[in-house]
């Protein structure tokens, strides 16, 4: 089977280009047709000569595939379906995961996945309710946006889609780096921001190496309550991941947002409003409150248009940045916490 060549850092098409007994400046040349050419064939690789492109062909193709699927929504939000791969042993090595597409006036924004499912098993989250399939690798991170069909009008990425991005960091370190570096993309790392629960040495590692945006996913300022929402707060408890942050000496422009899902009745107290500014004093933080969208088996249930109204002006009262999300695409479930292709699972490749 021959290996793909997109999602490979320059580093290791050099060692592509050293194999084939190639000049070592090929190996940019390489790099600049596959990220910022979009090439689809290695033919198109017009930079090395007739022979060496077809030495390359024998063992290398280009590893990009069109979405199997398209879906509008009212408010113009699309969703994308893309098949992956999933490598021995599985028992059903394809697989499905889902990106999103949300234009506004002023930007547009794709939400990427980066796993085939999740296995943090928020109580909240249709995707974790998946469970576990498999993990993503570079290329196939980076084929939801190369393969996008509105590539060239993106503003933004956000890693938010389905998956916990810190369970499949080097992945998600080496898509970072090519949508970043010069050689690949060029994208200016403040237009990304990848979101986690708080997986604390996965994070400490990716506020190091990478210089792109972080969210954290909150919800309560309380432990127990949180654990109940979320079960990484056994491992990871907020205060040590708020301790990492802290501690990280973050550049004045390198902003971290928390994501903070108001339930009805649960988490939009006065004392929720007190504790979470308690909590992040010291940190140059916004929070986004998200409407919470309904999904089976769970008794959570959305607050209201005012209690979210209410709370966002208690925080705000307490000197925090915080805005209400927006939220997009409900109607082809392509809002927060309902990307999941768990029904797709056993489905034909053909029935796309």
């Amino acid at each position: 089977m021959k290996e793909p060549l997109f999602g490979k850092s320059l580093e290791s098409i050099g060692e592509v280009v050293k194999d084939l007994g190639l000049p070592p400046y090929a190996a940019a040349q390489m790099a600049h047709r596959l990220y910022r050419g979009h090439i689809r064939e290695i033919a198109e690789m017009t930079g090395l000569s007739l022979a060496a492109r077809a030495a390359l062909a024998e063992r290398y193709h280009i590893g990009i595939d069109a979405p199997r699927k398209e879906t509008v929504s009212s408010d113009g939000t699309k969703k994308y379906l893309f098949g992956i791969h999933i490598p021995p042993p599985a028992e059903d090595s394809f697989r499905y995961v889902e990106a999103a597409y949300i234009p506004e006036e002023d930007r547009s924004t794709l939400c990427l996945s980066t796993q085939v499912g999740c296995k943090m098993g928020c109580l909240f989250c249709m995707t974790g309710k998946q469970g576990f399939q498999g993990q993503l690798s570079a290329g196939e991170i980076l084929n939801q946006y190369e393969s996008l069909p509105e590539r060239d009008s993106v503003t933004n990425i956000v890693y938010m889609g389905m998956g916990e991005p810190f369970d499949n960091l080097e992945a998600v370190l080496r898509s970072l780096e090519a949508l970043t570096a010069d050689w690949g993309y060029g994208m200016s790392p403040r237009r990304i921001t990848v979101s986690t629960i708080g997986i604390v040495p996965a994070m400490k590692r990716f506020l190091t190496e990478s210089s792109c945006r972080l969210a954290v996913s909150l919800h309560s300022p309380f432990e127990e309550e949180r654990r109940r929402l979320m079960p990484v707060e056994h491992v990871y408890p907020i205060r040590e991941v708020l301790d990492v942050i802290r501690g990280s000496d973050l550049p004045k422009r390198r902003r971290v947002s928390f994501e903070y899902i108001v339930f009805g009745g649960i988490n939009h107290s006065p004392a929720h409003a007190k504790e979470l500014a308690r909590l992040l004093q010291g940190i140059k933080a916004r929070i986004n409150l998200i409407r919470f969208h309904a999904i089976p088996g769970t008794p959570l249930v959305p607050a209201t248009n005012a209690e979210m109204e209410e709370f966002r002006d208690r925080l705000s009262a307490k000197g925090l940045r915080t805005t209400i999300r927006r939220s997009r695409g409900e109607d082809i479930l392509a809002a927060c916490g309902l990307l999941s292709t768990k029904e797709l699972v056993k489905a034909q490749a053909s029935d796309f």
